[in-house]
């Protein structure tokens, strides 16, 4: 099994639209920052031509709530790729405020093939990208 990949900082920006009724961030957008944090790593490390030949699609999210974020706060997402197994990829991310963890995320994607929009195995060279201390 790989080790896990390099750790991918994402800076998160707090804006009016993401507060709910109790003043801080609703839950619901933490789903979206996960999304945004995986894609971005997906499309900084691998090739522009398997940017442009996959497509990625959320399987499962398991969120654990630490600490509630308020408008303008300054938080970064790190996403850690775990394991590539076939077409899935499991990441964890770390939402945090400062040195405080806001919310812990465990999630499973599914790599797509843009064309046909079924499954696809990335190619083992795409995937070493991800892994650069392994020799395989």
């Amino acid at each position: 099994m790989a080790t896990a990949s390099l750790p991918h900082d994402h800076p998160i920006a707090v804006g009016a639209d993401a507060i709910d009724f109790m003043g801080h961030v609703n839950n619901a957008h933490y789903l979206s920052w996960v999304q945004d944090a995986v894609l971005s790593h997906w499309r900084k490390i691998a090739p522009p031509e398997a940017v442009a030949a996959h497509l990625w699609v959320a399987l499962k999210h398991e969120i654990t709530y630490r600490r509630p974020a308020f408008l303008d706060d300054q938080v970064i997402a790190t996403v850690i790729l775990e394991k590539v197994q076939g077409a899935r990829a499991f990441y964890e991310t770390v939402i945090r405020r400062g040195e405080e963890v806001l919310a812990e995320v465990k999630s499973s994607w599914c790599c797509i093939d843009a064309e046909t929009l079924r499954p696809a195995r990335l190619a083992s060279d795409v995937i070493a990208r991800f892994f650069p201390g392994e020799k395989g």
